[in-house]
């Protein structure tokens, strides 16, 4: 994929994070990028979340999603959460170049090879209400909501982002109240709903 951004575009400078938190930490101190292409698969990304959360937080920084999954489905997902292009990992290096200059024009750009006749996935309405509740969290307490995901304990998260327990508390307290939930499981099951893929029970 880097190589085929390089030979179609040469002038670029292009910026790799080996992880989603690389990734914020990168947005947050440097440069504003002029685009970004965002692999869903990023270490610590959950789904749709890295995406819901860049658009909120960037909403002026275009966003091409990258992704091995080829379901019609989950690209409406995507452009349904923002997403101005997406890149299956199988595309054409000529698709490629053709996204980035497409989407930098400001236009949407999806696989060539998508049906036309879509049928709107019934998650879509969910997830759009969910977004606009995680786009309402700071950077902080976006990154505890994820570490919860994950399974950590406040005095984990803690120790992770170098703060007092009673701080991460007060955290999850404001992530309970503005996702409408009343605990962790609650949580958790609320950000598993931007997963890609339907959990097997």
């Amino acid at each position: 994929l880097i190589q085929a951004v390089r030979y179609s575009l040469p002038q670029a400078q292009i910026h790799e994070t080996a992880s989603v938190d690389e990734f914020y930490e990168r947005l947050e101190n440097g440069a504003e990028p002029d685009l970004v292409l965002l692999d869903l698969n990023l270490p610590g990304a959950s789904g749709f979340s890295a995406l819901v959360y860049v658009r909120a937080q960037y909403p002026s920084i275009p966003i091409i999603v990258v992704s091995a999954h080829e379901e019609a489905s989950i690209i409406q997902r995507a452009i349904a959460h923002g997403a101005m292009g997406y890149i299956p990992k199988s595309a054409h290096p000529s698709h490629i170049g053709e996204a980035i200059r497409q989407v930098l024009d400001g236009e949407i750009w999806l696989p060539p090879n998508l049906p036309s006749n879509i049928n709107l996935d019934p998650r879509a309405a969910d997830e759009t209400a969910l977004a606009e509740r995680i786009q309402s969290l700071t950077p902080q307490q976006f990154r505890v909501l994820m570490m919860v995901a994950e399974g950590l304990l406040n005095k984990q998260i803690a120790y992770e982002l170098d703060v007092s327990e009673a701080t991460i508390k007060a955290h999850v307290t404001a992530i309970f109240r503005k996702l409408g939930v009343q605990n962790r499981t609650q949580a958790v099951l609320a950000i598993s709903a931007l997963n890609i893929e339907d959990k097997k029970i």
